[in-house]
């Protein structure tokens, strides 16, 4: 089985053909249906032989269609000091990509 690890977002993702990953949101100008193509390629096997980059494997692309753009539940973040009347609470929904890979080159 082929398999690449790709870094995106300041991550690194296992990703193999037909994988649908969720990525951190790439632009505001990206939308669904989109073609994207990620450059920067850490390691890909084909099953008989292993690549490894130096950080990154020159010619070496993998290219995804987006197929959903959209924002993860909310979460609450609670500060509180107790005797002293201090309370903050704030909310934040981290916006994501959802991307199918096509293909690995």
């Amino acid at each position: 089985m082929e398999f690449a690890v790709i870094q995106t977002g300041g991550k690194q993702y296992t990703v193999s053909k037909g994988d649908i990953i969720t990525i951190e949101k790439i632009s505001d100008e990206h939308k669904e249906g989109d073609k994207i193509v990620f450059d920067k390629v850490l390691l890909v096997d084909d099953g008989a032989n292993t690549t490894i980059g130096t950080p990154f494997i020159e010619k070496a692309s993998v290219k995804a269609t987006i197929t959903e753009v959209g924002r993860l539940p909310k979460v609450v973040v609670v500060h509180y000091k107790q005797k002293s009347r201090y309370f903050k609470k704030n909310g934040h929904r981290q916006p994501f990509v959802k991307v199918k890979i096509d293909a690995l080159k």
